[in-house]
C-alpha cells in the first residue's frame, strides 16, 4: 500500500500516531521518573537511527545531511531528554513542529510503501520527535518557562543562519543544497512567503510572526501568572 498524501492511509497514520503518543503517555504517567526518562530516552534515539539510515541508504550522503529542522531536533532530543535541560526542552517545543509539518506535508515520501523501510525510518522517528518533547512536559519531567522564549528564538535563528551558510558552501562546490529551505521554497506555503519577500534566506523570516503567536499561546499561563 502506498502511503500517499492526504489519502485514507496517510490520514489514518496521522491518527494512529496521535493515539500512539497518547497511549505512551497513559503507560508512563504512573511510572517512576527513572522509568519515564529511560523509556523516553531510548525512544529519543529513533531520529538518530533515521539520520544514519538516510546517510547510508541512498548513496548520496551530501543530499541527506542532518541539516533540516527535523534532523536538528533528532540530534538534540536525546540530550534534552536525558539531561532535562530547561533551555533545550523548551526549544524543542518549537522545533518539534518541524516533525509535525513533515508528517502532514509528507510529499517527499508520499510514494513510499507503508511496509517499506523508507516509511518506517520516516514515520516513526517523526512521530516521536513531535511527541516526546510534549510528553516531557505532560509528565512533569520539565516545566515550561517563558524566560526561554528569547533563547528559543535566538538558537533557532542561529541554527537557520548556519544552515544557510552550509547550503551556500555546498552550492559553491556544485552540489545543490536547500536545507531548511533557506535557498528556495519547496511547498505552497513557503512559495507564498517567497512571493512576499522574494529573497533567499530572508523570506523564511515570515515564519516569525506565526511563531510569535504560537509562543504567546504556548506560554500564556506563565505570562499571565508573571503579570499577576
Amino acid at each position: 500500500m502506498v502511503w500517499g498524501s492526504f489519502t485514507p492511509a496517510h490520514i489514518l497514520s496521522l491518527a494512529l500516531g496521535g493515539l500512539g503518543l497518547w497511549g505512551l503517555y497513559l503507560a508512563l504517567r504512573r511510572a517512576s521518573q527513572k522509568v519515564q526518562i529511560a523509556v523516553l530516552g531510548a525512544l529519543s534515539f529513533a531520529g538518530i537511527a533515521a539520520i544514519v539510515f538516510n546517510l547510508l541508504a541512498w548513496g548520496a550522503p551530501l543530499d541527506y545531511l542532518p541539516l533540516h529542522l527535523c534532523s536538528l531536533n533528532a540530534m538534540v532530543l536525546p540530550v534534552a531528554v536525558l539531561s532535562r535541560n530547561k533551555t533545550l526542552c523548551n526549544l524543542l517545543l518549537v522545533w518539534s513542529l518541524g516533525a509535525l509539518a513533515a508528517l502532514v506535508a509528507n510529499w517527499a515520501v508520499a510514494e513510499a510503501q507503508v511496509c517499506s523501510w523508507v516509511f518506517v525510518f520516516y514515520y516513526f522517528p517523526h512521530v516521536l520527535e513531535f511527541g516526546i518533547p510534549i510528553l516531557l512536559f505532560r509528565l512533569g519531567l520539565v516545566k515550561k518557562d517563558e524566560r526561554c522564549i528569547g533563547s528559543t528564538l535566538g538558537i533557532s535563528a542561529l541554527a537557520y543562519t548556519l544552515v544557510h551558510f552550509a547550503n551556500l558552501a555546498l552550492i559553491r562546490r556544485g552540489i545543490w543544497a536547500n536545507y531548511m529551505y533557506s535557498i528556495a521554497p519547496e511547498n505552497p506555503l513557503l512559495a507564498a512567503f517567497y512571493r512576499v519577500i522574494p529573497y533567499s534566506y530572508w523570506y523564511m523570516y515570515l515564519v516569525v510572526p506565526i511563531l510569535a503567536v504560537y509562543l504567546l499561546i504556548l506560554y500564556a499561563p506563565q505570562l499571565r501568572k508573571g503579570k499577576g
